[in-house]
């Protein structure tokens, strides 16, 4: 685990928020947020892929205001520009977004997080000089039923080849912080477990 932050920035949380998709009832989506917040999460990708465009930036809008009041970190699961256009903390690439990069999509005060499955694409990341990586499934999840996960020694293997901080994904939760750093992750990210009100620390 080798983590070369700027110097002008504040160490990257090591729990990572990855929203599940808001459905139609946005005030409930973003009350159950500021539970998280309140709850100790400081760093938050807004994932929604079941939105249109404007229904998602118009969610943005509110989930952005919502981390301000917390001082947690804001990554879009979007185009990139929509992060200059909010003026949101960064911005994580799916896997087509960063296999269509050729070069570092934001300015360099802002974050760049992948999503990485393989070799192929950590060297991608590191390619673009992106901030953070998320490797991916670890463990069995209930979002991805059908991915055949890496298991620790499988994701171990991986995180290797790259000196970026990397997020271990799929089945995780705050338990699970310990062990995911003893086998060269930076922190855990996921869904329902950081999603559920329950102070962290």
């Amino acid at each position: 685990m080798t983590v070369d932050m700027k110097s002008s920035r504040a160490p990257l949380a090591t729990l990572y928020l990855v929203t599940p998709e808001p459905g139609a009832r946005f005030a409930e989506f973003v009350r159950q947020l500021e539970n998280s917040l309140a709850a100790g999460i400081r760093l938050v990708q807004f994932r929604a892929k079941t939105l249109d465009p404007a229904s998602y930036k118009e969610l943005a809008t509110d989930v952005l205001a919502c981390c301000r009041r917390h001082d947690a970190l804001l990554l879009l699961n979007a185009a990139p520009e929509l992060v200059d256009e909010l003026g949101a903390d960064g911005v994580h690439l799916d896997g087509t977004r960063l296999a269509a990069c050729r070069n570092r999509p934001l300015a360099p005060d802002k974050l760049v997080c992948a999503a990485c499955h393989t070799v192929e694409q950590l060297r991608q990341a590191e390619a673009i000089y992106a901030d953070m990586v998320t490797l991916s499934p670890v463990l069995a999840t209930a979002s991805h039923p059908d991915g055949e996960p890496l298991g620790w020694k499988g994701f171990a293997d991986l995180a290797k080849h790259t000196r970026l901080p990397v997020y271990a994904l799929g089945g995780m939760s705050r338990q699970l912080l310990a062990c995911a750093q003893e086998n060269g992750a930076y922190g855990v990210a996921g869904i329902h477990a950081f999603w559920d009100g329950l102070r962290f620390h």
